[in-house]
């Protein structure tokens, strides 16, 4: 793994990039560091070893790289080092965008009682949080219930 000083002899950080600071066969001075992923991580190689760019910033600046790097805005390509956190794996997943058809996190449809059921994840366990004729009221329970259970890496609908 690449230590700070080696990071910090390479690569300048302007506006949460990682900017050449040296020329090598795959990069010239002033040239960014990264490629876009499919899911839209910045990534690129470092002797030879590939690194997400977003876990290369927390390292340039803190001297350690976590586990976990959490974008607290939840946005993959925004890594302005005031963007990211050391998280838990449970932690960055709380703080993960809504997916499903409810687009509303811990809301879904359950078809035998054609009710919205609500639920968190607390400590790796499902909390059912109660089933609801209507789509309002659940994601307000779950919302509440994730603002309480999550802290800081609670994420709002939007």
């Amino acid at each position: 793994m690449i230590s700070q000083i080696e990071l910090k002899s390479l690569f300048d950080y302007v506006n949460g990039k990682l900017v050449a600071k040296t020329n090598s066969n795959k990069r010239k001075i002033g040239h960014t560091f990264c490629t876009v992923t499919k899911k839209g991580y910045l990534k690129g190689s470092v002797n030879g070893k590939q690194y997400r760019e977003h876990r290369l910033i927390f390292l340039y600046h803190h001297g350690y790289m976590p586990l976990q790097v959490d974008h607290i805005d939840g946005n993959p390509a925004n890594n302005l080092i005031e963007n990211l956190r050391p998280a838990t794996s449970a932690q960055n997943n709380q703080n993960r965008k809504a997916t499903g058809a409810s687009k509303i996190k811990g809301v879904v449809w359950h078809k035998q009682s054609k009710k919205w059921t609500a639920s968190i994840c607390v400590n790796r366990k499902s909390v059912h949080l109660g089933s609801f004729l209507f789509i309002e009221e659940a994601a307000l329970v779950a919302n509440k219930a994730r603002q309480l259970a999550h802290g800081k890496f609670y994420r709002s609908q939007a």
